[in-house]
């Protein structure tokens, strides 16, 4: 085996509006999977809402103060992850999630998705608006 390097890929991410609220780099891979990924948000940012039909999330915080704010069987559950403290938090599948740094620094939240995102994998995310699911029209999206 030989020690290699790489450059982690980063992506830049915007809210619904289009505005920057943060970014993701993959820290992991395996092939063309990703395996662990860092997501930041900007304080004050809100990152979601979304679910996924295939995998788990597993997210520790690792550095400031996210509000991660779920749908479990059309109830709404809010759960504080902070980095003093590192907190960790399973999320299942089909469970809309949103993001929320309600902190004021970079929120960062690494993620150990269960399986591993695979970009081949088309239509496994889908995305909600907060109306859809105040009024459970996101279950029409699935």
């Amino acid at each position: 085996m030989h020690v290699k390097t790489e450059e982690a890929k980063k992506v830049m991410t915007k809210d619904l509006s289009g505005n920057e609220n943060g970014f993701l780099i993959e820290m992991f891979k395996d092939e063309n999977k990703t395996v662990v990924y860092l997501s930041c948000a900007k304080p004050g940012a809100f990152k979601g809402y979304h679910l996924h039909k295939v995998r788990a999330a597993r997210y520790v915080c690792i550095k400031g103060t996210m509000k991660v704010i779920l749908y479990v069987d059309g109830k709404r559950e809010e759960h504080i992850l902070t980095s003093n403290p590192p907190m960790r938090l399973f999320i299942p599948k089909m469970v809309p999630t949103g993001l929320e740094n309600i902190g004021t620094e970079d929120g960062w939240l690494v993620n150990y998705p269960d399986p591993a995102y695979d970009p081949e994998l088309k239509g496994e995310q889908v995305d909600f608006t907060q109306e859809e699911l105040d009024s459970g029209e996101w279950k029409n999206k699935l």
